[in-house]
């Protein structure tokens, strides 16, 4: 620094309004009196005492980042002052905070490391300035966000533990060198700021990841009122009738046709009765219960799927069903009962989405450590983008013809998750995709 102790100076207001007071010159001997460099470095550690207290008591991450800009927009004397942090795959630099030039870039704008000074400078972990950025080949023009009018640029790698964190710019609107004794200074602020701002990151992603458990807990809630209100009452409202149409068949005369509603009547309040066992099973699995009381046990993977098949006969009458079971059993380990819901959800999604005139495979072998279950049809199938939402509660990706409330899938990957298994979307290898099953082969 070069100012000179010539006589008492008006506290510099900080950019938060506080104001840091420099040491006023007195009359001394030459001996004693105070020199330029040792007020300049008196300012300066007055500076990082208070720099320090402010971030430590910083409320949240957003009043941390302007914290950081503001003072050090003051403190090193410029126009601007903007920090990028390096994301976590390591990869580019993101605009965190910035003061003199447009907020609302604020994670928006990003640089690759080694692009630009910034870049430049996060990859060589060394301060990198120039005094005049607009004939500096090194510059890199960030159009909608850069303004003109800036000329000096210094550039200084945040680390923390020798990693690193992001970088933190200062620029001026003269064309400047920035001194040793400033850039040393800046290095000063950076060393401060490098644990605090990975801390206060890590702190901000933290608080994120309690708001969405939150916000997750709040959609198992509704989803439970969905499926109470959505199962429950057509569920109801389906047994009242068969009971109805069942005394009108009483009524009939002819033996044969009578004795066969009383087994139409039958099967169809054995299938009411299975849907409200299903619907407890999936209640179960929504709220977390149940699922580490799974059965564990062998079974046989091609007759618990025959079995299936033959159940949903009636839903499947419209297309033809490719189902050629091999000669050998195929054991797994899990629960037969709850292995059978999760096929019947896929093959009832098959049933919904798509076209009549295309016919439904199903297919099983042994990979691995795994017994895997295909099932797909001929159409294009699941999208690619969307193979992970189907699994997500709520999700339609057919709401003009989908009857459901989109959490079938969801609670299919709750059960086989709980049962040591796993389900997933592939390519079939047909241009389309298929549903994948698999649970640990004994």
């Amino acid at each position: 620094m070069t100012s000179k102790p010539s006589r008492p100076k008006p506290a510099k207001p900080t950019a938060a309004g506080a104001k840091i007071a420099e040491p006023a010159a007195t009359p001394s001997s030459p001996a004693t009196a105070a020199s330029p460099a040792s007020s300049g470095r008196v300012h300066q550690l007055a500076f990082l005492h208070e720099f320090a207290q402010l971030l430590t008591e910083a409320r949240d991450w957003d009043e941390l980042m302007r914290t950081i800009v503001d003072r050090t927009t003051v403190a090193m004397g410029v126009e601007v002052c903007s920090v990028y942090l390096l994301d976590r795959d390591g990869d580019r630099l993101t605009l965190a905070a910035t003061n003199g030039l447009d907020a609302e870039q604020v994670g928006q704008v990003s640089l690759a490391v080694g692009q630009g000074i910034t870049g430049r400078a996060a990859r060589s972990r060394r301060p990198l300035a120039s005094r005049d950025v607009t004939g500096d080949s090194q510059f890199s023009w960030v159009r909608g966000f850069d303004i003109h009018g800036l000329h000096a640029m210094l550039s200084v790698p945040l680390l923390w533990n020798e990693r690193l964190v992001g970088v933190v710019n200062v620029q001026t609107a003269a064309v400047r060198d920035f001194t040793a004794d400033e850039m040393e200074f800046l290095g000063t602020i950076a060393a401060l700021l490098g644990g605090l701002v990975e801390k206060g990151r890590m702190q901000a992603e933290a608080e994120a990841q309690l708001d969405r458990l939150s916000q997750l807990d709040a959609a198992r809630a509704e989803l439970l009122s969905v499926v109470t209100h959505e199962l429950r009452t057509p569920l109801a409202v389906v047994r009242a009738y068969v009971d109805l149409l069942a005394d009108a068949a009483a009524a009939v005369t002819d033996d044969d046709r009578r004795t066969q509603a009383e087994a139409w009547r039958a099967s169809a309040v054995d299938q009411v009765s299975r849907l409200d066992r299903l619907v407890d099973g999936i209640l179960a699995s929504v709220r977390g219960e149940g699922l580490t009381g799974l059965r564990r046990e062998p079974f046989d993977v091609v007759a618990a799927i025959a079995g299936t098949v033959g159940t949903l006969g009636l839903l499947l009458r419209t297309r033809a069903v490719r189902w050629y079971p091999p000669d050998a059993q195929l054991i797994a380990r899990g629960d037969v009962a709850r292995f059978g819901q999760v096929l019947e959800q896929i093959l009832d999604n098959e049933a919904k989405y798509a076209p009549p005139e295309q016919a439904v495979s199903i297919g099983v072998w042994r990979v691995g450590d795994e017994v895997q279950v295909y099932i797909t049809d001929d159409g294009p199938g699941v999208p690619i983008e969307d193979w992970e939402a189907v699994f997500q509660p709520y999700v339609r990706l057919d709401r003009a013809r989908s009857r459901g409330s989109g959490i079938g899938l969801f609670a299919a990957r709750r059960l086989m998750e709980a049962m040591g298994g796993r389900v997933w979307i592939e390519r079939n290898g047909y241009g389309g995709s298929r549903f994948m099953v698999a649970l640990p082969a004994m």
